[in-house]
């Protein structure tokens, strides 16, 4: 992804849901995705302006978002709400998009954050935004392996 002196690329990824949306980031050089934050959704859909102050702050080259998926492979509940999601976020930051496999991200990183929680290396409580923010890391660390 890049070469010897070259600059990182940063690049956000994005778990998608209908109450809020886990945000991660990763640059090109160190390919390790790490949770920024969630963003809260409205009975309107996503916090656009507060998803335009993440992008104009971080300034990524690329976005990654999570297809949600059922356990069989086929699309889950919320994919055509993903699918709007991810080509109205493209759009608006006319930026490239991917797609990954999220299935298992969300338990995925409440299973990590609770074993952090247990070993004392996490002090304060897991709640529902640190894991869509985990979600988006481990969505965005997939891409950065290779997934689709």
């Amino acid at each position: 992804m890049h070469s010897p002196g070259s600059r990182a690329h940063l690049i956000l990824g994005f778990d998608f849901g209908l109450r809020r949306i886990g945000v991660a980031a990763a640059d090109s050089i160190n390919r390790t995705a790490r949770p920024l934050v969630a963003i809260a959704c409205r009975d309107t859909g996503p916090d656009w302006p507060a998803l335009d102050r993440l992008l104009a702050t971080h300034a990524p080259e690329m976005l990654v978002v999570g297809s949600p998926y059922n356990a069989d492979g086929t699309p889950g509940d919320l994919s055509r709400a993903a699918d709007e999601f991810a080509a109205t976020l493209a759009a608006r930051a006319r930026l490239p998009l991917a797609r990954v496999d999220e299935r298992y991200s969300s338990l995925e990183a409440s299973s990590q954050l609770s074993a952090e929680r247990r070993s004392g290396q996490r002090r304060r409580r897991v709640r529902p935004e640190d894991i869509d923010s985990g979600a988006a890391a481990i969505i965005l660390q997939r891409w950065l392996a290779g997934e689709t």
